[in-house]
């Protein structure tokens, strides 16, 4: 059974940073798994945030965080991470990362999700 569980969040102010990171256990290699990084605010749907390829050599962004927020990953570590920069009151949302077998901005896409961490932005 795949598992994901993410960390890292927290309560910062505006303008700060986090880290989080989501570990991922299972029968399958995680260098199998394209993974990503979604947000669901009080009140709204759950939004896609960015996404990574089994190598790195490809990611995308939403627009809101392109240029704040960095996706990678290690796949000798099993772990998949969100740098977030620069944070903005309107980040705040509890974040869930994702793994499946396609690189996509659709939350259809991927399999296996984690439980979800908080992260709250205040001003």
């Amino acid at each position: 059974q795949v598992q994901l569980v993410e960390s890292g969040g927290g309560l910062v102010q505006a303008g700060d940073s986090l880290r989080l990171s989501c570990a991922v256990s299972g029968p399958t290699p995680f260098s199998t798994y394209s993974m990503a990084w979604f947000r669901q605010a009080p009140g709204k749907e759950r939004e896609f945030v960015a996404t990574i390829n089994w190598s790195s050599d490809t990611t995308y962004y939403t627009d809101s965080v392109r240029g704040r927020f960095t996706i990678s990953r290690d796949n000798a570590e099993n772990t998949g991470y969100l740098q977030m920069n620069k944070l903005k009151r309107e980040d705040t949302a509890v974040y869930f990362c994702a793994a499946g077998f396609r690189t996509s901005r659709l939350s259809t896409a991927y399999d296996y999700w984690g439980q979800g961490t908080q992260v709250t932005v205040s001003s």
